[in-house]
């Protein structure tokens, strides 16, 4: 099983940003994923998650509205698109399949002018 996060960056803020995680070794559509992310000096945050199958998503408060979770089965790969970034969204990214559970080495995201 791995996880491969990419697509982080330097945004202004305001702006949007798509991070994917790349899964291999297992079929992701069979499994729910989790996003989350931690801040520098902080713990980290659960931000929201997609189910199996039929890919249903939950998002914590502080991301709802701005943040959605997606899912191409024919890349294997879970996506996490971002918008209305504010500086406060800066940290590593992570996805993670919680049955393990096995996580992502991480993407940064910076949000700053």
């Amino acid at each position: 099983v791995q996880l491969v996060e990419s697509g982080g960056g330097l945004v202004q803020p305001g702006g949007s940003l798509r991070l994917s995680c790349a899964a291999s070794g297992f079929t992701a559509s069979n499994y729910g994923m989790n996003w989350y992310r931690q801040a520098p000096g902080k713990e980290r945050e659960f931000l929201g998650y997609i189910t199996p199958g039929s890919g249903s998503t939950n998002y914590a408060d502080s991301v709802k509205g701005r943040f959605t979770i997606s899912r191409d089965n024919a890349k294997n790969t879970v996506y996490l698109q971002m918008s209305s970034l504010k500086p406060e969204d800066t940290a590593v990214y992570y996805c993670q399949r919680p049955r393990g559970p096995y996580w992502g080495q991480g993407t940064q995201v910076t949000v700053s002018l």
